[in-house]
């Protein structure tokens, strides 16, 4: 079985005159990012490989997500900033194979976009909640029996900042 971990990059600021790709996380942003990876770590998800947009803000989150997962090898994927679903489809299938848990620090709307098309099969509460939003900062495990492939993985966690720590809702 394989394993696909979504993860939205955390809140960012939006500084003047910084273009998009170079923008950092804010003060919420860099809070939600710690407890995001240790809540990975609690439930057991440490990713083979970590697939990371080219963006700062997402180069910032994993920096502080992978803290708590025991410093996963990762690759910069400049093709997943901003891109649509089947671009970070195509990343993840070019992930080595044997990489079991596959983990994408990305953007929206690719991101929730993706995990709505792969998601087949999972709690019907927690389908429902990923359907009408994927905030900042959240992640979705999708479990696949067979090929990562549209409709056939199996949505196990869907957490939101706000799930872990009210605080973090924004």
């Amino acid at each position: 079985m394989r394993r696909l971990i979504l993860l939205r990059h955390a809140k960012s600021d939006r500084p003047p005159g910084v273009r998009d790709l170079d923008r950092p996380l804010n003060k919420r942003g860099r809070r939600a990012a710690p407890a995001v990876g240790a809540r990975l770590a609690e439930v057991g998800l440490r990713p083979d490989v970590a697939l990371v947009s080219s963006a700062a803000r997402t180069r910032e989150t994993w920096a502080a997500v992978k803290e708590a997962l025991g410093h996963p090898p990762e690759e910069i994927v400049p093709e997943i900033y901003e891109a649509a679903p089947e671009q970070i489809l195509a990343a993840v299938r070019g992930a080595p194979e044997e990489a079991g848990t596959i983990l994408v620090v990305g953007h929206n709307p690719g991101i929730g976009d993706l995990a709505a098309m792969l998601v087949g099969a999972g709690p019907k509460g927690l389908r429902a909640l990923l359907a009408t939003e994927f905030p900042t900062a959240a992640f979705a495990v999708i479990a696949f029996d067979g090929p990562i492939a549209p409709g056939r993985g199996r949505l196990e966690h869907f957490v939101r900042p706000r799930d872990i720590d009210p605080d973090l809702a924004g």
